[in-house]
């Protein structure tokens, strides 16, 4: 009898697998996965020339101040030739789409004691929430104390963010200031133009392509193609600047390649480059050290357009040691000084414009224009990959949170278990899973945390740069992406090592020579047998992840959470090596 019973309980436990054979089959599991997320990487890569590099526009003269032919000796004003007044008004702009209606401050700054019909100028505000009060203070000073009547408003922005601005909305409530303007007794409604600066230079195409009448523009480093281009290129290239790794570079790819249009956001990929927008005289003003503006193909494409719409009036300056805004120094620190003679130059070309006066001086002269990359033109929306690239953030944001519910809860049952002394199953892991499954998963997590650290560090390195600051080193920046791949490497080989782990159980279970659905079922159900745990009953059965159902479907669900990470990291290139 005794000799029957040894047999059956060998017949029942089977000796667990060599470590050789553990690693043959953990290997072909890792080699699977690998191969996974390496398509998974590879088919959500976005290809991008940046040729031609290191373009740039030579300049004919590093004399940035601009002359006319004055031939009949009219007093031309200068800046400061007059002192300033200032008086409020209100106004009304509805934004068409919705109905909505914003009370619009606006701040008229007028020469005191110019005679006659004065010219005006209408400034409009770049990215942000500017307001009258707080934008343009300096430049529209400088101009109204050279005879122009100056209007600067609240941005028009209704109920609109960064993301939806109604920018067609937005041009028609500049035009009805200038309108305002046209009106006013003292002003000259034949000489009345604009003064745009960032993101307002896509307004400014709105607007021209509607109000003809316009005399002028001022355009302080206009952005001038789409916005999916010309942020693309920004992105791009700061990233670059700021040494970020390669790989989070590939990251701006995936990113301005979303399908905005399907979330109801149609502003990435509007079309600007009309020939009206450039019809009239033109003034644009950049800075050497502006890390936003792609320099070159923005003033070969002005020029272009101008052309085409039969206008050879195009002044550009190009400031040495100027940011984004024309300024010296970091902007993000108060009252940083616009660059030397750029106001100068400024007023000079206005009053002479405003006098239907030949310029003398050189259309294009300072610092030589200089781009690092192109812009990113091959640059389009990809349907599919936005889908999918919502589809996994999402899954993966609602699995981490059921999973992180779980493991509290699952703390809490173990809290309240141990004050109890409760000897039975709280969890209830098998063979080890509960201690893998607690160690893989913290490697994941801390891996995902050191991604999107690493992200951070390379945006605030961006955002410091675009604010004049000097690049900083790359550091973590560079190191990281690196780290984050030999890392999720690592991981990919644990869970191989927990998959075979697995099947090793159900092997010696006898559960492979199931059919698939009941294999499953065993994997996550129990089976009946005569071998029993310590403590456990005879009619106990005997699980193959864990005695309880919690502990398998926390189980469950923290590896397909894992799984959803490690597609996350594959979306964007980390297993592209």
């Amino acid at each position: 009898m005794s000799s029957v019973s040894s047999k059956d309980q060998t017949e029942e436990s089977p000796q667990a697998w060599s470590w050789s054979k553990r690693l043959t089959l953990s290997l072909p599991i890792f080699v699977i996965l690998i191969a996974l997320l390496s398509s998974v990487s590879n088919a959500t890569a976005v290809p991008w020339n940046n040729d031609p590099i290191d373009q740039s526009i030579e300049t004919v003269d590093s004399d940035t101040s601009v002359k006319f032919a004055n031939p009949s000796k009219v007093t031309l004003a200068k800046r400061g030739t007059y002192s300033i007044t200032e008086r409020h008004a209100t106004i009304d702009v509805k934004q068409k789409a919705t109905g909505d209606t914003q009370h619009i401050h606006i701040l008229i700054r007028e020469p005191k004691g110019a005679s006659g019909k004065l010219p005006g100028v209408v400034f409009m505000h770049g990215a942000g929430y500017g307001t009258a009060e707080d934008s343009f203070g300096d430049v529209a000073s400088d101009l109204s104390s050279a005879g122009f009547v100056s209007a600067v408003i609240d941005k028009p922005v209704w109920n609109t963010s960064d993301a939806n601005r109604d920018y067609p909305a937005s041009a028609k409530a500049y035009d009805q200031v200038i309108d305002y303007l046209r009106e006013l007794e003292n002003v000259d409604s034949s000489t009345v133009g604009i003064y745009a600066t960032s993101e307002s230079t896509w307004i400014s195409s709105y607007l021209l392509q509607s109000d003809h009448k316009v005399a002028f523009q001022i355009l302080l480093s206009p952005m001038v193609h789409s916005p999916r281009h010309s942020l693309g290129f920004l992105a791009a290239q700061d990233f670059a600047m700021v040494g970020a790794n390669p790989g989070y570079q590939s990251i701006v790819r995936r990113l301005f390649s979303a399908d905005l249009d399907l979330f109801g956001l149609h502003n990435l990929d509007i079309d600007t480059l009309k020939p009206a927008a450039y019809a009239i005289p033109t003034f644009v003003a950049y800075g050497s050290k502006d890390v936003m503006t792609a320099q070159v193909d923005g003033a070969q494409t002005i020029m272009k357009l101008a052309h085409e719409a039969d206008n050879w009036n195009v002044t550009i300056r190009n400031y040495p040691l100027a940011n984004h805004v024309l300024r010296l120094g970091d902007e993000a620190q108060t009252n940083t000084p616009l660059v030397d003679s750029y106001e100068n130059d400024m007023v000079d070309w206005a009053v002479g414009i405003t006098h239907d006066l030949k310029q003398t001086t050189q259309l294009v002269t300072g610092a030589t224009i200089k781009q690092s990359i192109a812009v990113p033109f091959d640059l389009r929306s990809r349907p599919t990959l936005t889908v999918y690239m919502l589809v996994i953030h999402a899954a993966s944001l609602i699995f981490i949170l059921a999973t992180m519910l779980m493991w509290i809860v699952a703390l809490v049952r173990k809290t309240r278990a141990l004050i109890r002394r409760d000897s039975g199953h709280v969890l209830g892991f098998t063979h080890g899973f509960g201690e893998i499954l607690v160690l893989i998963t913290g490697t994941t997590l801390a891996t995902l945390v050191l991604f999107f650290s690493g992200l951070a560090q390379v945006v605030y390195a961006v955002v410091k740069l675009v604010w004049g600051g000097a690049p900083a080193t790359a550091g973590m920046i560079y190191w990281s992406w690196p780290v984050i791949q030999i890392v999720s490497t690592l991981v990919v080989w644990a869970w191989s090592r927990v998959f075979a782990r697995l099947i090793e159980v159900a092997s010696m279970r006898g559960l492979l020579r199931m059919p698939t659905m009941a294999l499953i079922r065993g994997l996550i159900g129990h089976r009946q047998t005569r071998a029993k745990p310590p403590g456990a009953s005879k009619s106990e059965v005997q699980p193959v992840i864990a005695y309880t159902r919690f502990g398998k479907a926390l189980f469950v669900n923290t590896t397909i959470a894992m799984f959803c990470v490690l597609l996350l990291f594959a979306f964007w290139g980390l297993f592209i090596y």
